[in-house]
């Protein structure tokens, strides 16, 4: 089975004014299938590995063969407010947080035992691979906001806000709740 580049659930300008239509195309349409075809590639020298989901192939890193591993219904708000004060200190630290991800990479909420948490991961890292389960995730490679707000990182992740969503990060906390 070959891993598909899933559509996006929207239309490319949905995020506008917010992320572009053009960042969007690119981001979705040219890197994000740029990882699934390598995943694909690599997969091809193990197929046994090809009936498990990206998720459990990220598991547990390492029972995966090296050349495969390198490409690969509570409110949550209320969570929030019990771990970081409100919403406004939990946004401020974030985006603190992830701006000074040094290069590429990606900034996280992630629920570890019985608490919220923010972690950045390098380059394509996933928090995955050590155990965590990520409740919200945003790309911070240049590629994911260049084009709008060139090397002015913070300003990416002010507004970047406008466009979370909310009902998925539920989902994802429900589910690592579990």
């Amino acid at each position: 089975m070959a891993y598909e580049l899933a559509p996006l659930p929207y239309d490319y300008a949905a995020l506008e004014p917010t992320i572009d239509e053009a960042t969007m195309k690119l981001h979705h349409d040219k890197h994000h299938q740029t990882y699934v075809t390598n995943l694909n590639g690599a997969v091809e020298k193990h197929p046994e590995l090809s009936k498990k989901s990206p998720e459990d192939l990220i598991k547990d890193l390492n029972s995966i063969p090296e050349d495969v591993r390198a490409v690969v219904r509570n409110s949550v708000g209320e969570q929030i407010k019990k771990d970081f004060g409100d919403f406004e200190a939990f946004k401020k630290l974030f985006n603190e947080t992830t701006a000074k991800q040094f290069g590429s990479g990606w900034g996280w909420l992630i629920y570890d035992v019985s608490k919220l948490k923010i972690l950045t991961t390098p380059n394509q890292d996933s928090p995955i691979s050590s155990g965590h389960y990520p409740i919200l995730g945003n790309d911070v490679w240049e590629h994911a906001y260049y084009l709008k707000y060139q090397n002015k990182r913070p300003d990416y992740l002010a507004a970047w806000w406008n466009v979370v969503n909310w009902d998925e990060v539920n989902k994802r906390f429900a589910k690592a709740k579990a």
